[in-house]
């Protein structure tokens, strides 16, 4: 059910035509309440979309009553038409659902530095069209609606005493971090205040979508949003709420990594022994964005003085001569030197787990990314045609 499992929302998702396939393209997600909580993070580029710039001010006050969503066009470098239709976007959604215009987020995904009178047109059909086809059962149709280059839609529901919280995300390439990655939608019916929510998104944000890493491209476009009714009438506790949400944030983040544009290898680079957990980051996302190593995962080859190479480049506190790697299992390096022979490693799975021990503590942080696949160059080499 996504998005409404929780209780307090409807949502829908519909076809206007914004997708050549005639497939769902515009979702709206409505929170009922009674409270009407919001919070969100975007992404960090200075090159940043419409409905981002307007949703960055809508968020201020921490109240959200709805949120419409795009896909079919990103309404990025559109100038000031394209900041009007986000604006009307949003005035369209709050006449109809008798609401203030202040209080809707507007969401867009597609391709950047299109848009006319048409691409307005229809996306204002979709919101009217959008709710009056607001249900409780409407969340899988609004998954199905902000997917692009997806294969699949991505969604996750998540239980505990009492309270439910429920999401949906989109993305299969231009995922890197800078606070949100993709879009994605996160509702729950447990009682929180502005701030309680703001600090739950953040944290799960952090440790999740943030380390998702597919192709090191950060999107104009992107944005993490959670939305809380309380019509469960309970308030959990911060910790276990932040651990619930943390738990479905990394079950999206690992479904965006399995549908990522092209991939052949999930590869999980989990970062140990580390001075601190930046570094621990730092490290991990090194390797992460280093083509030359996702090549030769991409050909079952555990080449490990790429993983050497990479993290050679990073400022973090390690001895370069006293690093251990693993490929799946089987350490192939140990203190900068070989170690067990490279054909005892069986890269022909998809799963792929690198390990690699820093050696000087006891941090440690996890990134997830994939390979670098002939499929990856020729679906971004025609993705505007």
């Amino acid at each position: 059910m996504s998005v409404t499992a929780a209780q307090g929302f409807e949502a829908a998702g519909v076809a206007v035509g914004l997708k050549s396939t005639g497939a769902n393209d515009v979702a709206v997600v409505v929170n009922r309440g009674p409270k009407k909580v919001g919070a969100a993070v975007f992404t960090t580029n200075r090159a940043k979309a419409n409905p981002i710039l307007w949703s960055e001010q809508v968020i201020g006050d921490g109240l959200v009553e709805a949120i419409v969503l795009n896909s079919g066009g990103a309404n990025c470098f559109t100038g000031s038409f394209g900041f009007q239709t986000t604006h009307q976007t949003a005035e369209k959604a709050a006449e109809l659902l008798g609401i203030g215009a202040g209080d809707v987020l507007v969401c867009s995904t597609g391709l950047i530095g299109t848009g006319d009178e048409v691409f307005r047109g229809k996306v204002l059909d979709g919101v009217d069209q959008g709710i009056a086809a607001l249900s409780t059962d409407g969340g899988e149709a609004a998954s199905l609606a902000i997917m692009t280059t997806d294969s699949r839609p991505k969604r996750s529901v998540v239980t505990r005493g009492g309270w439910t919280i429920g999401g949906m995300a989109k993305g299969a390439g231009m995922l890197a971090p800078g606070l949100a990655t993709m879009l994605v939608v996160v509702t729950t019916d447990a009682d929180l205040d502005a701030a309680a929510a703001d600090a739950a998104l953040r944290e799960a944000t952090r440790v999740s979508f943030d380390r998702l890493d597919s192709d090191g491209c950060m999107s104009t476009n992107d944005q993490v949003t959670l939305l809380a009714s309380g019509a469960s009438g309970i308030r959990p506790d911060p910790v276990e709420f932040t651990s619930a949400l943390t738990e479905l944030c990394l079950d999206l983040a690992a479904q965006l990594q399995g549908d990522a544009e092209g991939a052949s290898h999930d590869i999980t680079i989990e970062v140990v022994g580390a001075a601190n957990e930046d570094d621990a980051v730092t490290v991990g996302r090194s390797v992460a964005r280093n083509n030359l190593f996702k090549a030769a995962i991409f050909g079952n080859d555990p080449n490990w003085g790429r993983v050497l190479a990479a993290i050679g480049t990073t400022d973090a506190a390690f001895d370069p001569y006293d690093v251990d790697v693993s490929f799946n299992g089987v350490r192939v390096c140990t203190a900068g030197g070989p170690d067990r022979p490279r054909e005892e490693v069986d890269l022909t799975p998809r799963a792929t787990h690198i390990l690699v021990d820093l050696r000087v503590g006891d941090a440690a942080a996890t990134i997830l990314t994939n390979d670098l696949t002939h499929d990856y160059v020729h679906e971004n080499s025609a993705y505007s045609s």
